[in-house]
């Protein structure tokens, strides 16, 4: 077995602020407790939860590393007591509780999966935003064959997974995303109908396109006064699932809507959520989303990859809204 390293590169939050407060420091390596593996990372994925933490406002849960990093892949260096899936040198990918903008991480064993035919970067890009996109709109939204998902942010790392696992699953996909190149890319990747919500409305939009029935499921990240119109372009038993609040998580709505529709208004966090609750999506994912990615109808869109260094040069570009897929540390 390779001896391990006492100290390893990662990157600290030196105080809330902007991506320059982003520094590498020198942390001791942590140690696989029991169920948990060591992986030593080559990848990690870059999400907004990240952003929201170096700004002050996302803590990490009790007992979670305060280096950000919710997704990594890369090789098991270490296992704690009582791993029985994985052993040392096994290429995977995982969901963290934090700590991915590492050289190494520690993961639960049940929320990794094997890295089999895909790349580090792939891997690094997938646990975090698959696992999302799948328990969202295919467990809580509940997404049929034959159904339409309207999802916001189509152009984003979740938007691109949700549009492709949404056309594997059947489904008909409306996306909003803020330009004709990101619109274009979105269609580009499968979806049905591309919003521009900068020139378009997007609740008419989607009436049109679904010849006013609207929509049967709504993937919303924005909030605030989305909430109001998401009633407005869902459809009779339409479900709403809230993942995020880029916008604002107050609103003001009239909620006669959900009496007449018979809509569902449901959402739902991952970092907080149980180590049993985490593994089951796992499973999940691992049932239904690796065939996808095995028979080639889903892999995660990488934008631009960043030596783990630069993790300040990664949230700026993450900041700026610009990009089209995930952004990737590299180590």
């Amino acid at each position: 077995m390779t001896q391990l390293p006492d100290r390893m590169t990662a990157i600290g939050i030196k105080a809330a602020g902007g991506p320059d407060m982003l520094v590498p420091e020198q942390r001791p390596v942590p140690k696989a407790g029991a169920g948990e593996i060591l992986i030593k990372v080559a990848a990690a994925g870059v999400n907004r939860p990240d952003v929201m933490q170096r700004q002050g406002l996302y803590p990490p849960p009790p007992g979670a590393p305060d280096i950000p990093g919710l997704e990594v892949a890369g090789e098991v260096a270490a296992l704690g007591a009582g791993v029985k899936r994985w052993k040392s040198g096994d290429r995977v990918m995982a969901l963290l509780v934090g700590g991915g903008y590492a050289e190494y991480c520690l993961a639960h064993e049940t929320h990794a999966l094997p890295l089999s035919g895909l790349s580090m970067v792939e891997g690094g890009a997938i646990p975090e935003t698959f696992f999302t996109v799948w328990h969202n709109m295919a467990e809580r939204g509940g997404l049929k064959s034959g159904e339409t998902c309207l999802v916001h942010g189509g152009s984003s790392g979740i938007g691109t997974a949700a549009i492709q696992i949404g056309k594997a699953l059947g489904a008909r996909m409306i996306v909003t995303a803020g330009s004709a190149e990101k619109c274009a890319a979105c269609r580009k990747l499968g979806a049905d109908v591309a919003i521009n919500y900068k020139t378009e409305d997007f609740v008419a939009a989607t009436k049109a396109a679904t010849g006013d029935k609207g929509a049967d499921v709504i993937i919303d990240m924005v909030g605030g006064d989305y909430i109001a119109r998401n009633y407005e372009a869902a459809g009779v038993e339409g479900r709403i699932v809230q993942i995020a609040f880029q916008g604002s998580s107050k609103a003001t709505v009239d909620f006669r809507r959900v009496m007449l529709k018979r809509l569902h208004h449901t959402g739902s966090t991952l970092r907080s959520r149980s180590i049993a609750d985490k593994g089951a999506i796992r499973q999940a994912v691992e049932d239904h989303v690796l065939p996808m990615i095995a028979a080639g109808k889903v892999k995660p869109v990488i934008y631009k990859t960043f030596p783990l260094r630069d993790a300040s040069g990664a949230h700026a570009l993450m900041e700026s809204s610009t990009h089209i897929g995930k952004i990737v540390l590299t180590i």
